[in-house]
């Protein structure tokens, strides 16, 4: 039961000081994509780039959180719903701490995205690594098309369970074309347009 003696508790130093203070804006780059598309590889190369250059910066990713934080949920919608609704809570308070938060999830429910867009208003930045399903299956780093081809994996993302691709994402990176180092730079691009303060 859910306790009706809960207030809202607010902080003293507000985001936009923290952001002063860090030299950037805050925010939530929500990466979103089939296994394999390039979300944790990119994410990461794009937190260690931004941490050279002295920006507060730090990556959620799908499988880290799945470990602890929600170690108790399975892959049903329901789950999966819940998995992106505790995400998207945790990567808020990351950007209400002056933060740029980087998530890495296949996130492959639009309303569940949608839900962390509202929550989170303008701080929600969706990017879509879109790859198509075949080369994703092609890369298959962690050999889980090859197990959910199998029968091995239940419920698996673009095979045995759906994704639905962002309609109108913020940044569309298309890594069957890209590089790894030309998908960055359009990163990055995008990071100093949207995150840098303008003098």
């Amino acid at each position: 039961m859910k306790s009706s003696n809960i207030q809202h508790t607010k902080h003293l130093v507000s985001p936009f000081d923290r952001c002063l203070k860090n030299g950037h804006r805050n925010g939530i780059l929500w990466f979103t994509g089939l296994s394999g598309s390039g979300k944790t590889t990119l994410a990461l190369e794009l937190e260690r780039i931004l941490f050279q250059k002295g920006w507060y910066t730090f990556v959620l990713d799908g499988d880290n959180i799945r470990h602890g934080l929600c170690a108790d949920l399975g892959f049903s919608a329901a789950d999966r719903a819940e998995n992106i609704r505790r995400i998207g809570e945790v990567a808020k308070l990351f950007a209400d701490s002056g933060c740029l938060v980087i998530t890495a999830f296949i996130s492959p429910y639009r309303k569940d995205r949608e839900q962390i867009r509202i929550l989170s208003g303008d701080l929600f930045h969706e990017v879509y690594i879109a790859t198509p399903m075949e080369i994703c299956e092609q890369r298959d780093p962690k050999g889980l098309y090859a197990k959910a081809r199998r029968g091995e994996i239940e419920s698996f993302t673009g095979i045995s369970a759906p994704y639905e691709p962002p309609r109108t994402p913020d940044l569309l990176v298309e890594t069957s074309e890209l590089s790894i180092e030309a998908s960055l730079q359009q990163l990055l691009e995008y990071v100093g347009k949207k995150f840098t303060f303008t003098q």
